[in-house]
């Protein structure tokens, strides 16, 4: 492929991670972005050598404005360009009693997913709508609640409904720009070092719910992302069969 330029937020681990490695795969120049720079340094040397030049480490808060204004102009000045973003970081915190969660949860978690999410696409639109040729590609990181949610997840599932609404205005309104916007909503993917937790069900009980091999989530990341210009895959949910999605809540 033509060197093309993508950037993965949340890629110092999980899912960020397998798919920033997979898109290295494909030959993509990829922006590895997250709090921690260590970690997106494992990520780049994780890459086959072949590849490692082109896994590029950038850390930055994307709850930051300003961290996220120079995440992007850097990219502009090292590559000229942006062709596809991923947005795929998140915060997480554990099932609470919507009575019992703090304010500070609150914002982590809404401020990661939902905020985050708005201020990387906020530069990416600027970048890609000015570019030449003009346009690029978003992919958002939804979730099984970004349409139902799982008890005692509040915040976790106003900000996937957010993401959501977001995917949609982006797609919307990236369309006069040629930049296209979808999402993907992923279940559950296997730990990589820990057995699968029990997750707390409808009824109370928790249940260890079926998974899948996150080669799966990536190889849909990779076909999204190499989707020609005025194609898109507005939205996608990849999950194990069995999973509880339908009928669930």
């Amino acid at each position: 492929m033509a060197e093309k330029t993508v950037v993965v937020t949340g890629a110092g681990r999980g899912i960020g991670q397998a798919c920033a490695l997979g898109l290295l795969a494909d030959g993509w120049t990829v922006v590895l972005v997250g709090r921690g720079k260590e970690a997106l340094e494992e990520t780049a040397a994780s890459a086959p050598v072949a590849d490692r030049d082109r896994a590029v480490p950038f850390a930055a808060d994307i709850t930051d404005p300003a961290a996220v204004g120079e995440l992007f102009g850097f990219v502009v000045d090292r590559f000229g360009r942006l062709d596809v973003l991923f947005n795929n970081a998140a915060d997480v915190m554990p099932y609470t009693p919507t009575e019992d969660v703090g304010i500070d949860d609150w914002h982590r978690v809404m401020d990661s997913i939902a905020t985050g999410t708005f201020l990387c696409s906020r530069e990416a639109f600027r970048v890609m709508k000015g570019q030449t040729p003009r346009g690029g590609r978003i992919i958002n990181n939804g979730a099984p609640s970004a349409q139902v949610p799982r008890p005692d997840s509040i915040a976790f599932t106003a900000a996937k409904h957010a993401v959501s609404g977001l995917t949609r205005s982006l797609s919307l309104d990236g369309r006069r720009h040629d930049i296209s916007c979808g999402q993907i909503d992923i279940g559950n993917v296997t730990p990589q070092d820990r057995p699968q937790p029990a997750v707390l069900q409808a009824d109370g009980s928790r249940q260890a719910e079926p998974t899948m091999d996150v080669r799966h989530v990536v190889d849909m990341v990779r076909t999204m992302a190499a989707l020609p210009p005025g194609v898109n895959i507005q939205s996608v949910l990849v999950m194990p069969s069995a999973m509880p999605y339908v009928g669930r809540g």
